[in-house]
């Protein structure tokens, strides 16, 4: 086997609307994709990639975990959303080699499914109450019981009453249409400095969120410690965490119910595994973030299915992001994401359980993408995070 799969090429693909995909070929003809890619930051992690590469080539592609380790600890320098990200792809892209040759999903190879479906949720414009309703309804119809907005707009760090209660009404339109049977998360985005967290909760807690999602930055995590005893809603965090420690402190100082490592940013299906069976030995849940592409999703998912504390899966399905190309444009078997009733069964075919059309994907790699996300300003032309 370890001949057979001596990694002989490597090539990346920028494709719209934001996305980086890797493809690395062995020498038995069997390849592997991965989502190797920072939003807003693709040509940076492609830079990654490429020196790492040099590693890489004449490896045998069986070998997963000694190559995690060289390429996180090999360099001196660890961590980080660039280095992860790209480790990420890579891991994802080795995985999905080895399920393919041995003719398995990678979840039987990470001890076998414990579910037979996995829960989903979608992102709907919390930014904008005009479209909440509509964007929520045409959600349900597609089969999710589970979504997601964004609590606030721009934010001051000690906002006004009318921004407050602005964030309060997205949610309370939705309980009025919808009462019970909607899962509501509700996403902080980081754009919430300490000092309105608790103000927020107060107005958002007669509704009931599924989750509060990184209520404050992650470089702010010591606050949780203070915003964690103050309320009965879940808290959740970590996608902006890029790694098992990351995560260390949040888990061991009792602060967070579920953890969101994003499986393109956080070291691959290797470092998510791992961070789901850290999680579960402090009883906390985990609901991978992914606001990206197929592969990215697929990854994920291959996690999800023998994790025992997954929660639910975030999908970007249909995201305003993904404007003119949708990542199902670059699968040549998009039904196997399709939900009903909340849920998508388990991925069947071998590796990632998803077959990446090529062809769509070159012509992507042609046009390209320089995405960033939007730079705020508050009304008094200071930065506001986004």
């Amino acid at each position: 086997m370890t001949n057979d799969l001596k990694i002989e090429k490597i090539e990346l693909f920028k494709v719209p609307p934001r996305w980086l995909f890797v493809k690395i070929t062995t020498k038995c003809g069997v390849v592997g994709w991965g989502e190797p890619v920072i939003e807003g930051k693709a040509d940076t992690v492609l830079a990654c990639v490429k020196e790492l590469e040099k590693y890489l080539i004449g490896k045998s592609a069986n070998q997963i975990e000694d190559i995690w380790q060289v390429l996180y600890r090999g360099g001196f320098y660890r961590g980080g959303p660039i280095l992860m990200s790209a480790i990420s792809g890579i891991d994802q892209a080795l995985w999905d080699i080895k399920g393919k040759y041995l003719n398995v999903p990678i979840y039987e190879l990470l001890g076998g499914a414990v579910r037979k479906k996995i829960k989903m949720y979608c992102w709907i414009g919390g930014d904008n109450p005009d479209v909440i309703i509509e964007q929520a309804r045409e959600k349900v119809n597609e089969g999710y019981s589970a979504v997601k907005m964004n609590a606030t707009g721009g934010l001051e760090w000690i906002a006004s009453l009318n921004d407050v209660k602005k964030a309060t009404n997205n949610i309370k339109l939705l309980r009025q249409e919808f009462g019970n049977d909607l899962d509501i998360g509700i996403d902080f985005h980081g754009r919430v400095h300490k000092g309105m967290v608790k103000r927020l909760i107060d107005e958002l807690a007669p509704y009931n969120p599924m989750f509060i999602e990184e209520p404050v930055l992650s470089e702010n995590n010591e606050a949780l410690k203070h915003i964690y005893p103050y309320t009965s809603i879940p808290i959740a965090t970590g996608e902006r965490m890029f790694s098992r420690w990351d995560f260390k402190n949040v888990l061991q100082e009792g602060t967070v119910d579920i953890i969101q490592p994003d499986a393109s940013h956080a070291g691959g299906i290797s470092e998510l595994r791992r961070l789901a069976t850290m999680a579960e030995t402090y009883d906390v849940a985990i609901a991978p973030h992914c606001p990206l592409g197929p592969i990215s999703l697929a990854s994920a998912i291959q996690v999800d299915f023998v994790s025992s504390n997954f929660l639910i899966q975030e999908s970007s399905i249909g995201i305003h992001y993904n404007q003119g190309l949708d990542f199902l444009n670059y699968m040549m078997n998009p039904e196997v994401f399709d939900v009903k009733d909340g849920y998508i069964n388990l991925l069947r075919k071998p590796g990632l359980g998803i077959e990446i059309d090529e062809e769509k994907v070159k012509e992507g790699a042609k046009i390209g993408h320089n995405w960033s996300n939007p730079i705020w300003r508050n009304n008094d032309g200071s930065f506001a995070e986004w």
